[in-house]
């Protein structure tokens, strides 16, 4: 397993710069998700750090060893793509074994190393079957399997789990966390799903329009984000965020008051998730109710308030649409951040491992 360091990233598309200057350091055995909205260059720095896309500035180290000039082949790193590329007239057991045999590699050790990797990923009943016989799910273990063969230094996951049904990426996410647990390799992982890195990850950078906006651990992350972007892209339903002023010991805003916690003054952007939040006769934020998420037991009611909209949750109540209703923080639960939302100011004192 190598470490990973990349200094002063860019790379632009003609006019349009994708990578600002990132510099991120993954340590040998860790599983980093990298996350963000579509086009915020997460996928061009994995390709980077492949090679299969050169850097316009900056350097990147693989196990200590720069690989700005290096060819792909010859970086050691197995990359697992959102497509499953495999050879649709070859069995599982050919298309995992076929990248060994380009090696030359002998064929008692291919054997080896292809029954390995297929006890691994609970392949062996289907070793002999095409991939056109083969669930989604099993295409992509396939996929996985075929790098597991070759033992890189390091994994690359590029939204493998994307074209999967819900059930299946659930059951996936799972596989490879097992599979990060046996193998114990550095694992640098791609998604816009904020589900997959807050549980697949040791650590998660959130990146934004080519910058990245926060590493860390996830619960980190969740509890304490850095910015209005972090916290709202992290959990769902989204964080909610009202404007609103210091005034004395309260913080107003449009319709509501709220206790002031923190140094903040002047303008600020008030956060409030919306499982801190709950649904009542009284309360100092009240509104209409325009849609209902219901879980069972629980749910979420998305209210139209005075502030903006406000999502929060209820348990075991007949939550209807047209009511109106007041909802109210639960203990300490503010978030408080700058006016334009670029920095936190203050966040609930909770616990972040």
């Amino acid at each position: 397993m190598s470490d990973v360091r990349l200094v002063g990233i860019k790379k632009s598309f003609g006019d349009n710069a994708i990578v600002k200057g990132v510099d991120l350091d993954v340590k040998a055995g860790e599983f980093l998700v990298m996350v963000g909205p579509s086009g915020c260059g997460k996928t061009t720095l994995l390709r980077i750090i492949s090679g299969l896309e050169q850097m316009d500035a900056g350097e990147l180290f693989i196990g200590g060893k720069k690989m700005n000039d290096v060819p792909p082949r010859e970086r050691d790193v197995g990359m697992v793509f959102q497509s499953y590329a495999l050879y649709p007239h070859m069995s599982v057991r050919e298309n995992m074994a076929f990248g060994l045999e380009l090696r030359k590699l002998p064929r008692a050790e291919i054997d080896a190393r292809v029954g390995e990797a297929a006890r691994m990923l609970e392949l062996g009943p289907l070793l002999d079957r095409k991939p056109r016989a083969l669930s989604g799910g099993q295409r992509q273990r396939v996929a996985m399997g075929r790098v597991i063969v070759r033992r890189p230094q390091l994994f690359l996951f590029d939204e493998p789990l994307s074209n999967l049904d819900t059930a299946l990426r659930v059951q996936m996410r799972g596989e490879l966390a097992r599979l990060h647990r046996q193998l114990g390799v550095t694992m640098i992982y791609v998604t816009h799903d904020q589900v997959e890195a807050m549980t697949l990850a040791t650590r998660v950078a959130v990146f934004n329009k080519g910058v990245l906006q926060q590493l860390g651990p996830p619960l980190e992350l969740y509890n304490a984000p850095a910015n209005t972007f972090v916290a709202t892209f992290l959990g769902s339903p989204s964080m909610n965020l009202l404007d609103a002023r210091r005034e004395g010991a309260s913080f107003v805003g449009a319709g509501f008051s709220l206790a002031a916690s923190g140094d903040a003054t002047g303008e600020v952007k008030i956060g409030l998730r919306p499982q801190d939040l709950r649904v009542g006769a009284e309360g100092p934020i009240r509104g209409e109710v325009e849609a209902v998420e219901r879980l069972g037991f629980d749910g979420y009611a998305f209210l139209k308030t005075a502030a903006g909209p406000v999502a929060a949750r209820f348990e075991n109540v007949d939550v209807q649409v047209g009511q109106t209703l007041s909802v109210s923080p639960i203990g300490d639960a503010l978030y408080v951040f700058s006016a334009d939302g670029a920095r936190a100011l203050r966040h609930p004192v909770r616990g972040t491992k």
